[in-house]
């Protein structure tokens, strides 16, 4: 797989990022944009991960799919889904995605993010084709150059991406890309934006100048 990175599998295997609750901006953002209508209705998240997201979903009885590089994670998944061992696979969403037909919904939860510019660049190519006419992403936590870790871990030859973090919120991860505004929204160039939120938390004690910054964004493809 071109562009995953091998620090996941490891992080994984590690217990690491094993996240057991949906994420509550999936939740609201889904629920105000892209409300889930039943059985018929075909849902993708890329960068599925310990596979947080998959009871919201399956309360509204969507067609799940899913996908993440890491071996690891989708092993275990098909250990406690089961029913789901058909529909979520292995693989990298920045070379292809492997599902025949188009979705209503796909979601990202910080994975493309984790990625340079120009796979990032692919992986919505490869987003935006596999969404229905009218249908839509939903990406929450994309980092921002706001954030505090934007001046650390090592410059790469794209300058939104990092890498080789040690220490702090993305030790072990591999590369991590930020974005600011006009660079966010022309990576949906193709796409009709919907909604660009970008959150800012200040963390006041201890008082050391960290700050979390990301980007939540809806996007629809062109009915």
């Amino acid at each position: 797989m071109k562009n995953f990175s091998p620090e996941w599998n490891q992080c994984y295997k590690d217990d690491g990022q094993m996240i057991r609750w949906p994420w509550s901006d999936i939740i609201s953002y889904v629920m105000r944009h892209a409300r889930p209508q039943g059985s018929e209705t075909r849902v993708l998240e890329i960068g599925i991960g310990s596979g947080a997201n998959i009871s919201f979903f399956a309360s509204f009885g969507v067609q799940l799919y899913g996908i993440d590089g890491s071996e690891h994670i989708i092993s275990y998944l098909h250990e406690k889904h089961p029913e789901y061992r058909e529909t979520i696979v292995q693989g990298d969403f920045t070379e292809a995605i492997p599902f025949e037909g188009q979705f209503d919904l796909i979601i990202d939860r910080a994975s493309l993010t984790h990625n340079p510019t120009p796979a990032i660049r692919k992986g919505l190519s490869l987003v935006f084709d596999k969404l229905k006419p009218g249908g839509t992403y939903v990406g929450v936590d994309w980092f921002s150059t706001n954030h505090s870790e934007y001046q650390n871990g090592i410059p790469t030859d794209d300058p939104y991406t990092r890498r080789g973090y040690e220490e702090g919120t993305y030790a072990g991860l591999g590369m991590v890309h930020f974005s600011d505004k006009n660079h966010l929204l022309s990576l949906f160039e193709n796409f009709k934006v919907l909604v660009v939120d970008q959150k800012i938390y200040e963390r006041a004690v201890p008082d050391n100048g960290y700050v979390n910054a990301v980007w939540n964004i809806v996007a629809r493809k062109p009915a």
